[in-house]
């Protein structure tokens, strides 16, 4: 049985309120990188970039950030060069933050280079947390069980989150 979460129009509310709490973080920022992990983190900076690219004057610049699920040990790759985002504001995106394992080594790759400022931004907080990680900014907290799966939809033009 499915259960609808958000609809599209919550889903556009979230996605828009998290893009304003962001340009209030990174007001004095020139450039702001937004490092989305694959595949639908990236999917959900490419909406927030769109939404933060309309409020703040610095250049919003997408990143797309390959964790392998599985084994998140075998490494992190990025787009964009350490370099690129070297001493530069990063927010490390992702659609469900279920145990923090993979944010927790995303986090753990971008901390090997000195950043100018560093947040998390997740469209759906699950609470069931192995790691001590949390997201600045995030559009919906849910209390679910472990059997229970969060479905995010941005791919079409009919956004939707369900529970399943």
């Amino acid at each position: 049985m499915e259960t609808k979460i958000l609809d599209h129009n919550q889903v556009k509310h979230k996605i828009k309120r998290i893009a304003y709490q962001i340009a209030e973080a990174y007001m004095n920022h020139d450039e702001i990188i937004l490092a989305g992990i694959a595949s639908g983190g990236y999917v959900f900076a490419k909406k927030l970039k769109t939404e933060l690219s309309k409020i703040v004057n610095a250049q919003v610049v997408l990143c797309k950030v390959s964790i392998d699920k599985t084994n998140p040990r075998a490494g992190v790759t990025t787009t964009l060069e350490a370099t690129d985002y070297e001493n530069k504001g990063v927010v490390l995106c992702d659609d469900v933050l279920n145990s923090g394992t993979t944010l927790i080594y995303g986090i753990k790759h971008f901390l090997d280079v000195p950043l100018k400022k560093f947040k998390t931004a997740v469209l759906v907080n699950r609470n069931h947390k192995k790691y001590p990680v949390k997201a600045d900014f995030k559009g919906i907290s849910l209390s679910t069980t472990m059997e229970e799966h969060v479905i995010v939809n941005l791919e079409k033009s009919d956004y939707s989150v369900f529970l399943k």
